[in-house]
Order: C-alpha cells, then sequence, then structure tokens
C-alpha cells in the first residue's frame, strides 16, 4: 500500500470531532496526483455521497476546470481533493449555505492537510474558497488574490499556488464589479499550470 493509500484509510476512520456514526470524513480518490485542490469542508451532499464537490458548487467547479483543460473526470483521477476540514460541519444557523468549520475543528483537522502536502509535494495547489486561501496566503481581499498566481513554501515543499472563490450560490462575490474577470484569469493561469505538469 501507498504512504497515500495508507494515509486515506487513516482519514476515512477519524473520529476526532465525534460529530457522530453518520458524519464521516471525505476523502480523495485520486490516484498518483501531482496536484492538490483544496476546499473549506465538504456540504450536505457531498456528506451523503462520500464524493468531494459534488454538489452544486462542485459543478461550478468542474465547469471551471474544464475551461482550464481537464474534464471533472481526469480531474477527480489527477488532482487530489482536500479541505480545511474533512467533515460536513452542518448548516449555517441563518439556513443560507452550510456551517464555517469551527477554529477547534479547524485544528483538529490540520495535520491531515499538512501530511497531504508531504506525501503529495503538489506542483500545483488550488485552494478554494476564503478559508482555503488563508491557509497557503496571508488574509487579504478576495479580489486582491484571485487571479494572482504565487509561489508558496508550505510543509511539503513549495508549490504554485493559484486561488479561486467559493463557487457555491451562496456567494454574491462572484457577480459583484469585474470578479467573474478575476475568475476568468485565475482558470487561465491554471490552464497554464496544468498544461506543463507531465
Amino acid at each position: 500500500m501507498t504512504a497515500l493509500a495508507t494515509h486515506c484509510a487513516a482519514l476515512a476512520a477519524c473520529n476526532r470531532c465525534e460529530l457522530g456514526p453518520e458524519i464521516r470524513p471525505i476523502v480523495s480518490r485520486a490516484i498518483h496526483p501531482r496536484m492538490m485542490l483544496v476546499g473549506q469542508a465538504p456540504g450536505k451532499v457531498e456528506a451523503n455521497g462520500g464524493v468531494p464537490f459534488s454538489g452544486r458548487a462542485g459543478k461550478t467547479l468542474f465547469r471551471w476546470l474544464a475551461r482550464a483543460g481537464m474534464d471533472e473526470v481526469t480531474a477527480r483521477e489527477k488532482i487530489y481533493i482536500a479541505a480545511v476540514t474533512r467533515c460536513f460541519p452542518g448548516p449555517h444557523p441563518s439556513g443560507r449555505g452550510d456551517r464555517v468549520p469551527t477554529f477547534e475543528e479547524q485544528g483538529r483537522c490540520a495535520d491531515w492537510l499538512d501530511e497531504e502536502l508531504r506525501i503529495i509535494n503538489p506542483r500545483l495547489v488550488i485552494p478554494v474558497g476564503k478559508l482555503a486561501i488563508e491557509r497557503f496566503l496571508p488574509r487579504a481581499l478576495l479580489s486582491e488574490v484571485v487571479g494572482t498566481k504565487q509561489t508558496v513554501a508550505h510543509t511539503g515543499g513549495r508549490s504554485v499556488v493559484i486561488p479561486l472563490p467559493h463557487p457555491s450560490g451562496a456567494s454574491s462575490w462572484l457577480y459583484q464589479n469585474d470578479h467573474l474577470l478575476l475568475v476568468d484569469r485565475a482558470i487561465e493561469l491554471i490552464a497554464a499550470e496544468l498544461s506543463a505538469v507531465p
């Protein structure tokens, strides 16, 4: 068994947050990945099906990746999909969207991502949404980081980081000002990196 397969088996059995037997970590099915995509946390659809980014936000995300030259099936095989936290945190109290994981939950989950960065040492990391972006870059406005490419040091080495906003319909950021143009620029940058990966 490879180091990544051993890691994924341990992650699938994790119960640190004691959220109940029906709430299980969502695990990527990528084999020999050279890239990583990091989200915030699974949603209800992902919790029910066990597949990352399988809900409405995932449809938007994979449309973006298709524009960058990688269809969903290939992306799921070649990009390790991780998250800041791995279990569905529950609905937001307002009823709109999902609850943001607490700092404690983020802390309990942090070493899973650290270990994945060490095992994979990805050439490219695509953080999706503010929580994931802040895991790799200093806190800034989304409009200052979406559409940029930076090389970042982390526990596994160094990676090119190209942030994307969260594709959820619960966010209005995409449709304000010229933000869709920033997403277009990010997709162009991702396309260039994908074409360079062997």
